[in-house]
């Protein structure tokens, strides 16, 4: 089971809760199973989110494997130049 804390203003999409917890083994697990069970993240998903796994941020990398035992941060997309 992976563990997603949720950045800022995602909290605000699920109640204020802090984390949530699916079962995942990629990044692209992850959205799946948010998508299929908290319908209130398919409009910020489908906007596009960042992950951050213990540290390394991530955009587009759905296939990056992930552990129960890593730190996984979901955040509205970053952009910037």
């Amino acid at each position: 089971m992976a563990r997603i804390k949720l950045w800022g203003s995602l909290r605000s999409l699920v109640d204020g809760r802090e984390y949530l917890e699916v079962e995942a083994r990629t990044l692209k697990e992850v959205i799946d199973a948010l998508e299929k069970d908290i319908p209130a993240l398919r409009p910020q998903l489908e906007r596009g989110v960042s992950f951050s796994v213990d540290g390394l941020v991530y955009q587009d990398s759905w296939f990056v494997p992930i552990t129960e035992d890593q730190e996984i941060v979901m955040m509205p997309r970053m952009v910037g130049g």
